[in-house]
């Protein structure tokens, strides 16, 4: 789940073309933000995030501190380190001294006092306190959510994909740069239990009405996948025997939940059983695998699956494909556990490259509809998500300034993936493609393009002008044809220039045929009974358009 709204809320979204745009402009802010080679940021890298932060729900505020500790690249001397508004930083200290800093938006800046050597692994501290801002409409608006269960309980969630980590604690707020492993110990009052990522070390009972819960990840993680889920849950375990061995399973529903999370979690197992034979070993076995309930609707954090579904099929009830094949399974465990994969194994440099998260995790729930019900169910799946693509702008945007592309990085993502396998027409050349994808770039940050490099590199197929015309373009490629007799002309429209992409075409009775169309017009001979059964393979993201005979030349 990312930062704009899923494929399910665009369910009712018109097809075709959106209105213009004026341009973004950005700000001096979103650089900061966004870019991950700015003066103060790209001289060292993260290797260790040592947080602690107590929670406290009775006037919803933060304090904490976080130990950044970071290997020196090359020398640097100012450090930006992210929090944003109103949190307040208190201090900074490195090696025994408090460093003075300024704020310039939402990054603040200081310079260390000793020398910054290449290859030195140094840390600082920064301590801090307030009010962090409050989630308006989780998990798409990041923040606090400091809320309630039915019961009245206290039970406090944290969302931030996009919008940042550091608008709840101060970190190098950059999807470019992850901890090789992170500790993670919050403190909450002693009535309730605090669920985060990884493995739970130490649980300490403090004099003052708290516990502080101890959890550490030993694997690389990205920042937004750090998460508090804070309130009054229950737990059961379960063992998943899987390519790596065996993989712990731990469930925390809300306890008045548990019996609805015994029926409905274990869909999980045969998620992985799946996802495993796609795309390679779950990324986190010494981590485990968890389900947390949520007050939000999900979201993919690392080893800590945040979940909102009600313990019901489908997403809220609804199918995002209108084939009813959607509500056979649980679109919260599937989509945001394929994230384990891509987002998380695999996270992109920049948030412009969402679509590696987005548009693989949509297409993975097809290939878990194929996993349960067979290859042309899975199919179906994908082909109806298309009722939800607006092509309204770009998946792709500016990079370097935190900017997202269309919530169409979900379908129509989904669906240029789905395209691209008929293309490469051999099923485990593709399965070995994506296997392959996510033992190449194993717990690595990658770009767009090396992701789409590797993909045509593998297929033994240029596949640059289709990741154009599908990520960087609203237009959908026309395949334009017209029928005279048994001749059909044919030729791409609406397309990027020199866009050649092989589409499978039905020209005789007998099955589908290749034809490689450019923008220049062909011809073919069609030997079907009916000439006007011809047609195009609706697993290929086009649209067929018949013209008069006067369009060709």
């Amino acid at each position: 789940m990312r930062h704009l709204p899923p494929t399910i809320a665009l369910l009712l979204a018109p097809l075709g073309v959106g209105a213009a745009q004026a341009p973004t402009v950005y700000t001096r802010a979103d650089t900061l933000r966004g870019s991950y080679t700015t003066p103060g940021r790209a001289w060292w890298d993260v290797t260790f995030y040592d947080l602690h932060v107590a929670v406290s729900p009775a006037d919803s505020s933060i304090r904490g501190w976080n130990g950044i500790s970071y290997r020196v690249l090359r020398p640097g001397r100012e450090m930006q380190i992210d929090l944003m508004t109103p949190l307040e930083v208190d201090s900074m200290v490195q090696d025994g001294r408090r460093l003075t800093f300024r704020r310039d938006s939402n990054a603040f800046f200081t310079t260390p006092a000793a020398p910054q050597r290449t290859g030195a692994v140094k840390t600082i501290t920064v301590y801090y306190h307030g009010q962090p801002r409050i989630a308006k409409r989780p998990p798409w608006s990041g923040g606090f959510t400091w809320g309630a269960d039915s019961l009245g309980r206290t039970w406090v969630v944290t969302t931030d994909q996009g919008v940042g980590a550091s608008i709840w604690w101060p970190n190098k707020d950059t999807q470019a740069d992850e901890p090789d492993s992170q500790r993670v110990a919050l403190t909450v009052p002693d009535s309730l239990l605090d669920i985060s990522n990884g493995r739970l070390r130490r649980v300490t009972p403090n004099a003052d009405g708290t516990t502080t819960y101890e959890w550490f990840v030993v694997n690389p993680i990205n920042n937004y996948a750090i998460a508090v889920a804070t309130g009054n849950y229950a737990h059961f375990g379960d063992v998943y025997h899987g390519e790596r061995g065996d993989l712990t399973l731990d469930f925390w529903p809300l306890d008045y939940h548990l019996d609805a999370a015994r029926r409905q979690f274990p869909q999980a197992k045969s998620m992985l059983q799946c996802f495993e034979h796609w795309f390679g070993p779950y990324p986190w076995y010494e981590d485990g695998y968890k389900l947390i309930e949520v007050s939000n609707n999900g979201m993919e954090h690392q080893s800590a699956v945040a979940y909102g579904n009600r313990y019901a099929n489908g997403y809220q009830g609804r199918d995002a494909s209108g084939t009813g094949l959607g509500m056979k399974w649980d679109f919260i465990i599937v989509h945001e556990s394929a994230h384990e994969w891509f987002g998380n194994n695999i996270t992109t440099k920049d948030l412009a490259d969402m679509w590696v998260h987005e548009s693989f995790a949509n297409y993975a729930e097809g290939l878990y509809t194929e996993c349960l019900f067979g290859k042309q169910a899975g199919a179906d799946y994908v082909i109806g998500t298309r009722r939800g693509i607006r092509n309204d702008r770009p998946i792709v945007p500016a990079h370097g300034v935190n900017a997202q592309g269309s919530g169409d990085m979900y379908p129509k993502g989904g669906n240029m993936l789905h395209t691209i396998r008929q293309i490469v027409g051999d099923d485990e050349k593709w399965r070995g493609i994506l296997r392959g994808l996510n033992s190449t770039f194993w717990h690595q940050t990658v770009t767009g393009d090396q992701i789409e490099s590797y993909i045509s590199q593998h297929a033994g197929v240029d596949l640059s002008k289709v990741f154009q015309q599908y990520l960087e373009t609203t237009q959908i490629p026309a395949l334009e044809y017209r029928i005279d007799g048994t001749t059909l002309s044919y030729r791409w429209a609406d397309v990027v220039p020199g866009f050649d992409m092989p589409v499978k075409v039905a020209l005789a009775d007998t099955g589908m045929a290749v034809l490689r169309p450019t923008e220049s017009w062909q011809t073919a001979t069609l030997t079907l009974a009916n000439p006007r059964d011809f047609k195009v393979d609706p697993n290929y993201y086009v649209i067929p358009r018949e013209v008069a005979a006067t369009g060709a030349r």
